[in-house]
Formats: structure tokens, sequence, C-alpha cells
């Protein structure tokens, strides 16, 4: 249950972040879901290959690189679906930045909201 309220947050921001930055569209919420599923996947299987590959870019930027790697999440995810369309690699950073954070405190307070119910 956890993990699909954790894909519905990431729906939710992904598709509220397309009206605020106008580098990034996403038709509508249903691509906004599986928006978040092929991220998710994505995530799970390639982005760990990719931080270990690049441990010492990692290192030398002092964890930065870390970033360019969500970047490249969003891009990748981007040419696998025709229904969200990002116009570059500057609106992937600043899309993966926003959505990180803004995901990160929607959880953490829906987490909140669990623990005192």
């Amino acid at each position: 249950m956890n993990i699909i309220i954790r894909l519905l947050i990431t729906a939710a921001v992904a598709y509220g972040l397309t009206t605020i930055l106008s580098g990034v569209h996403i038709t509508d919420f249903k691509a906004a879901i599986i928006f978040a599923i092929v991220l998710a996947v994505l995530n799970t299987l390639l982005k760990p290959i990719l931080v270990i590959l690049t441990i010492p870019i990692t290192i030398v930027t002092l964890g930065l690189f870390l970033l360019v790697i969500n970047a490249l999440m969003i891009l990748l995810a981007d040419k696998l679906m025709d229904s969200i369309v990002v116009d570059g690699f500057w609106w992937a950073l600043i899309f993966s930045v926003l959505l990180s954070v803004m995901s990160s405190v929607l959880q953490s307070l829906f987490k909140q909201d669990k623990e005192k119910a």
C-alpha cells in the first residue's frame, strides 16, 4: 500500500510541476501515473548501476553528480514515453530537483499524519 501512495504522490507532484515549469509537459494525470511507474522502475533497476559506475565523478563533485544522474533518469523516462516531453537537460535537472524535494516533503507529511492516527 505504501508504494501505491508514493507513486500517487510522485505522479501528483510531477503533474503539478508541469503547470509551473514551461519546459516539461505531461498530457494528463494518467500519463503522470505511468511516468511515476516508469521512473520508479528506472530508479530501481538502472540508477544503482549508474551510481556505482560514476563513483569517482561523484566523489570529485562532492555528490553533485547525483543530480545529473537524476536528470538522466527523467530524460530516459521522456524517451520511453510519448505522453511526457522534457525540452532539454536543464529542464530535466530543475524538474528532478523539484520533484525530489516536493515528493519528499509530501511523503514525510503523509507519514506524520499516518503516525498520528
